[in-house]
């Protein structure tokens, strides 16, 4: 598996930020990968960082987003999160700025740049959250629209993103 992973976009953020974008799925890998680590907010308890697929180079905002997972908490019992007719994929739980706390988080797209298709994506995350809690998650969502996706955008809510690291990488064939 050595050198399947082909690194497309980087955005490395270090200073507050209200969005990154990610650019360069083509027709080129069946499947991408979108990585962001270490993620820190400005706001502690009141920041959510949210994805949206781009077409040509900008975000589609249509209430077409449906997605669903298992939300995994050391604190209490796990939990099913979904929603549908949304504007992006949000994230269920605010991130913290103390010590310690952030969020990572893998996503991997499927039919993207097939406009005949609807866009798929996986997602796995861990966090400690504003809380303290350590948590994760894991599921999938959909782009309802058939559409040539070309990127993706990650944008916050309630605050800035103060510092993490994006990568898009193509899966090679």
């Amino acid at each position: 598996m050595s050198g399947s992973l082909i690194k497309i976009d980087e955005e490395i953020v270090t200073s507050a930020t209200s969005s990154v974008f990610l650019t360069g799925i083509n027709s080129t890998y069946d499947v991408y990968k979108v990585v962001y680590n270490n993620a820190k907010v400005s706001a502690d308890g009141t920041v959510k960082i949210s994805m949206r697929f781009t077409e040509s180079g900008t975000p589609n905002t249509t209430a077409n987003y449906d997605r669903a997972s298992k939300f995994l908490r050391t604190a209490v019992s796990f939990g099913n999160l979904s929603n549908t007719n949304q504007t992006s994929f949000n994230t269920d739980s605010n991130i913290g700025n103390d010590t310690g706390e952030h969020q990572n988080k893998i996503f991997y797209i499927f039919n993207a740049n097939n406009s005949s298709e609807y866009t798929f994506m996986t997602e796995e995350a861990t966090q400690v959250a504003s809380s303290g809690e350590l948590s994760g998650q894991q599921g999938g969502g959909v782009l309802t629209v058939t559409s040539a996706v070309d990127g993706v955008n990650f944008f916050s809510t309630g605050g800035d993103i103060n510092s993490a690291v994006f990568t898009l990488y193509g899966l090679k064939k």
